[in-house]
């Protein structure tokens, strides 16, 4: 059994093809990825096989969801061990205001915040905009 086939059965996902072609491209990248651009790269697929196996990897916590405010939600793998949990899994992103481009930055994680008595968060997202390393050249 191969490492990505150990990865979704550890996730209680059975190991298709179709799924470990879909880890496959979203562990090249190093960068979040739309439900387009999916698509696009598995043209002859069924869309609709795609949008479940994203949709599937969410909510077992293979990948999380990023709103970058550009209205497209992007998706990226989640780290080992990760269990998307408000108080110790969750990590700033960066969107580049010029190439477009969503990044996790999973080093640099949101800190705990203590919200009034009656509130609890089920999810936090933040989003830093600004130039790549790349874009900058630095």
């Amino acid at each position: 059994m191969n490492e990505i086939e150990k990865i979704l059965e550890a996730h209680e996902v059975r190991p298709t093809a179709m799924r470990i072609l879909i880890y496959k491209f979203m562990a090249k990248k190093d960068r979040a990825v739309t439900l387009t651009e999916i698509e696009n790269a598995f043209g002859k697929a069924d869309r609709a096989t795609l949008s479940r196996t994203v949709r599937t990897f969410e909510t077992k916590n293979i990948v999380h969801q990023i709103d970058d405010g550009t209205g497209i939600p992007k998706y990226a793998l989640c780290e080992n061990n990760c269990n998307c949990e408000v108080e110790q899994d969750l990590h700033i992103h960066f969107h580049c205001n010029n190439c477009d481009e969503t990044v996790c930055l999973t080093d640099h994680k949101i800190p705990h915040i203590n919200l009034p008595e009656g509130y609890m968060a089920e999810n936090v997202n933040l989003v830093v905009k600004g130039i790549c390393e790349k874009c900058s050249g630095v």
